[in-house]
């Protein structure tokens, strides 16, 4: 989805948890401006279910949650709130929270043309500075590719390409599967 700027109206975060359940749309908060989510394309939606749709069953049985797209994570306890496309935690305050998750271990980012920057950038920075994340998933949308970032010793993160024909392995999560399954029935732009 693409974040868009809001009127450049600057608000605290305890003003910004407070207005924006009552808007019409979902609004990202990063210091102090908050930005309109606008809609994303069929193949970006298609992806995070079925990425959602193959994480549930494994996820409830070891206690974990998984959501997509209309639940925003905090950053951390100044800015930003975001909303990735697909988030899990296994965090206990995370599994009854009501309004955001504070310590996911792992996100993942739907790239389409229009938000691939953000989430490679600044959206990227964030996250990897989240002390609970494990992994960071950049899945490209208009062609089979994917992105894995897994939290390494100290500071470092291992990065891990995958294309066709090739097994995504989800350390944090004892999770492996084709990375086809994550593009399943979607149709990209060349093949309509």
């Amino acid at each position: 989805m693409v974040a868009i700027p809001q009127q450049p109206q600057k608000m605290t975060i305890e003003e910004y948890l407070e207005w924006e359940p009552y808007q019409d749309v979902r609004y990202e908060y990063v210091n102090g401006e908050v930005f309109a989510m606008t809609g994303g394309t069929i193949p970006h939606n298609d992806i995070a279910l079925n990425f959602y749709t193959a994480l549930r069953p494994h996820l409830h049985s070891r206690g974990c949650r998984v959501n997509v797209s209309d639940v925003k994570v905090q950053v951390n306890s100044k800015s930003p709130y975001y909303y990735p496309d697909v988030i899990v935690s296994c965090d206990p305050i995370d599994l009854n929270a009501r309004k955001f998750i504070q310590n996911p271990k792992l996100i993942a980012e739907v790239l389409s043309p229009g938000t691939s920057a953000k989430d490679r950038g600044e959206k990227f920075t964030y996250y990897l500075s989240m002390p609970t994340l494990q992994e960071y998933i950049l899945i490209d949308s208009e062609k089979i590719s994917v992105e894995r970032y897994s939290r390494g010793e100290g500071r470092m993160w291992l990065y891990y390409p995958y294309t066709t024909g090739d097994i995504i392995t989800l350390s944090s999560i004892e999770l492996e599967f084709p990375i086809e399954l994550l593009y399943e029935g979607v149709v990209f732009e060349t093949e309509t």
